[in-house]
């Protein structure tokens, strides 16, 4: 046995501890501050963070600023960032960090330093970065115009509405029925499963998709019907009835399944924007129908634009939606479109498929599909707002925006198969009537009609003229 033992071991540690002592006496820690502790800076914009190093430094020590995500970020230095002997002399560095909001987005700036080719260390040397998307001009501008078209078009569809036929749908409410059945059972399970499905490890964009589904239906949904041809004035009544029962279900479901969704939302009802959509809904539409009664030559010419007017808000809707936020799209990934998708166009195929299950006409069935499919983004997005906070709140409205843009395709192709359709069915018409005439007798007379200097032409197989 070794006459030192266990001292050899003791001897043997301490040998190997030399060279991390020596290191560490090479290499100080050194400790930064920052003021303000953590930034918010909008998009396009900067802010201005004073930094303070201190500690054991010489000369020819670097400091470098690196963002965890450039993306989002982009950090500089406003000032010097150069060591003086009078910061070798007090061991203190300051200087001035400009931070340059890219996107939106969290993430961090670090402090990072460098001693030849050792690294320094540097404690508390993280600054936390929200960049959030500011307010703009345009986005009012947007919001203002289309509440705005939107109530023009809905004193139009008052113009067109028949009373007694909505009155007769309220009393044997089928349609309402099976459209509020679609738009506030099977769309709020529906995407609580899709988010689950989709988002699978991110909470946030899952409450995104929810929220999309618990909206009552759109005003684009009215729009959609008439120009596609579906019952117009279940359509209607549909949406005045969803949005007054959104009242009830929409708290109903933020509280039940929202909260398993994302337990730390700080969930609110927005009871105010139901009630001012309803409200909105309401009165342009008594406008139309004191017009049809009052004003009836006026009403009539409403409605003969009706189509016209329809088909352009809604290019109008889409376009001008695309251009204010085009920024979002940089968020655009495969589970982004395919929530996008999942939303509205589920819902059209339920809403169509429960319709004729329950023997309504096709008619009745297009728009039970569409008010089914159309969600109204705008509150869920407001939604989103005020149960995040920022960035995520802005993040997460992603997945109202997505299908909102996705909404309108189903549509856009029905509507171009149905011109198409009709097209081929007048050719189909005026290639029968020249085959028609090809066919008549080459003894056809033609004679004078005693009362009239036209020639009537008398034709086998043609009705006489």
């Amino acid at each position: 046995m070794c006459p030192i033992w266990p001292l050899h071991l003791i001897i043997l540690y301490l040998l190997a501890l030399c060279p991390l002592w020596v290191i560490v006496q090479a290499v100080p820690e050194l400790t930064a501050s920052f003021d303000p502790e953590q930034i918010t800076v909008n998009m396009d914009e900067y802010h201005l963070v004073n930094v303070a190093v201190e500690g054991p430094m010489q000369l020819g020590d670097e400091f470098s600023l690196v963002a965890e995500n450039p993306h989002l970020t982009l950090p500089e230095w406003n000032t010097t960032y150069h060591l003086t002997e009078d910061n070798i002399a007090s061991s203190k560095f300051e200087s001035v960090i400009k931070v340059n909001g890219k996107f939106l987005g969290l993430t961090n700036v670090l402090l990072e330093g460098r001693r030849g080719s050792e690294p320094l260390t540097i404690n508390n040397n993280k600054l936390p970065v929200v960049v959030i998307r500011p307010e703009r001009v345009i986005d009012t501008i947007f919001v203002t115009s289309i509440a705005t078209f939107v109530s023009l078009i809905f004193i139009n569809f008052g113009c067109a509405m028949d009373w007694p036929t909505v009155k007769e749908t309220i009393k044997r409410p089928v349609g309402p029925i099976i459209g509020m059945v679609g738009q506030f059972i099977f769309m709020p399970l529906m995407t609580f499963g899709l988010g689950y499905v989709i988002f699978p490890n991110n909470a946030e964009m899952r409450l995104g998709m929810f929220f999309t589904g618990v909206a009552p239906g759109g005003g684009a949904s009215n729009i959609w019907t008439f120009i596609l041809g579906g019952n117009l004035n279940l359509s209607l009544a549909m949406t005045t009835l969803s949005t007054i029962a959104a009242f009830g279900f929409m708290p109903l479901w933020l509280f039940s399944l929202g909260q398993v969704v994302f337990a730390n939302a700080q969930i609110v009802v927005p009871y105010t924007r139901i009630a001012t959509f309803v409200v909105g809904l309401i009165v342009p539409l008594a406008i139309g129908l004191a017009m049809q009664r009052f004003t009836p030559k006026i009403a009539a010419f409403m409605v003969r634009i009706l189509k016209g007017f329809s088909t352009t808000l809604l290019l109008f809707i889409i376009v001008f939606a695309i251009v204010t936020n085009i920024y979002i799209f940089e968020l655009f990934n495969w589970q982004i479109i395919v929530a996008g998708m999942g939303i509205p166009w589920l819902g059209y195929c339920a809403g169509y498929a429960l319709a004729r299950a329950c023997r309504q006409p096709h008619a009745d069935a297009l728009a039970v599909s569409i008010e089914t499919g159309i969600q109204n983004t705008g509150i869920a997005i407001f939604l989103l707002r005020y149960s995040l906070g920022q960035p995520l709140a802005d993040l997460t409205t992603v997945v109202p925006v997505s299908a909102a843009i996705m909404t309108p395709i189903p549509m856009t192709c029905i509507y171009i198969y149905q011109k198409i359709k009709a097209c081929m069915g007048a050719l189909s018409t005026d290639e029968s009537t020249r085959k028609c005439w090809k066919k008549t007798s080459p003894q056809a007379e033609s004679r004078r009609s005693p009362q009239s200097s036209q020639p009537l032409i008398y034709t086998e197989g043609l009705p006489k003229v």
